[in-house]
């Protein structure tokens, strides 16, 4: 009974140092781990994004909100712990620059779709073919984050992958923009859809004869989708600025810790 009670104490004392250590030292938290939550919370939702330029379906478009709102959450939980941290693995500040850059790209493709439904711009080839490389992006960048505690130099391949990602998204961006002020493909484009340009836009013109009202309802519709079309790409463009944007922090980081 004696010899229990004499064991007890130190362990008594221990957790009281343990404890004490703690209040002055915090336990640092998993930044690695917090880092692969909000990436893979960036594969999520450009998968998502695929899925709405595939098929239009806009319950794929409300799951790409959803995810986006659950990634300002984590923006702001990781936030505050890195404020609040006593110590990091790697540096502070390019913690800070991750976690923002991954979440920037998290916004743009929740904004690509408010403007498609906005502007009610229905996807398009282009459209999918970005948001395609974006879901590389995301999901080279998800690896690379992953790889960071066990083996960060294995990391850099995932950091010139998101990189290669964004390049492919950007010359894509180019080839929508030269198509979608062609009048040529804009009359194709019309074809098949079985659609007719913008009968709203003849209110507009009715003091004009029927002739010379149709040809200006069609040079207005033609420029009003093409402006329309062209806030679309650049929202995926930019989400794929923001993408590389964290696979460049990506690579500092393994740079750093080599």
């Amino acid at each position: 009974m004696m010899e229990n009670e004499a064991n007890a104490k130190p362990a008594t004392s221990t957790s009281r140092f343990s404890r004490l250590l703690n209040a002055i030292f915090p336990r640092m938290p998993d930044f690695y781990g917090l880092l692969d939550d909000q990436s893979a919370l960036a594969v999520r939702a450009t998968a998502e994004l695929v899925a709405f330029m595939e098929t239009g379906d806009e319950v794929r478009a409300r799951e790409v909100r959803r995810l986006e709102h659950e990634g300002d959450k984590l923006k702001a939980r990781n936030i505050d712990l890195l404020h609040r941290s006593f110590s990091t693995p790697f540096d502070r500040e390019d913690i800070h620059r991750a976690i923002t850059a991954i979440d920037d790209g998290l916004n743009y493709a929740k904004t690509t779709v408010r403007e498609m439904e906005i502007l009610e711009v229905e996807p398009d080839a282009r459209m999918l073919e970005m948001a395609r490389f974006l879901h590389q992006g995301a999901t080279a960048l998800q690896s690379g984050f992953g790889k960071l505690k066990s083996g960060p130099s294995e990391a850099e391949r995932d950091a010139d992958a998101v990189r290669k990602a964004e390049r492919r998204a950007e010359k894509a961006y180019r080839r929508a923009i030269a198509e979608l002020f062609d009048p040529q493909q804009y009359a194709r484009d019309l074809a098949e859809r079985c659609k007719e340009p913008g009968e709203d836009l003849g209110l507009l013109l009715e003091p004009m004869d029927r002739v010379a009202c149709g040809a200006v309802v069609q040079g207005l519709s033609f420029v009003l989708e093409a402006l329309k079309r062209r806030e679309v790409y650049r929202h995926l463009s930019n989400a794929s600025d923001h993408m590389a944007h964290a696979g460049d922090i990506l690579h500092d980081i393994v740079v750093k810790s080599g």
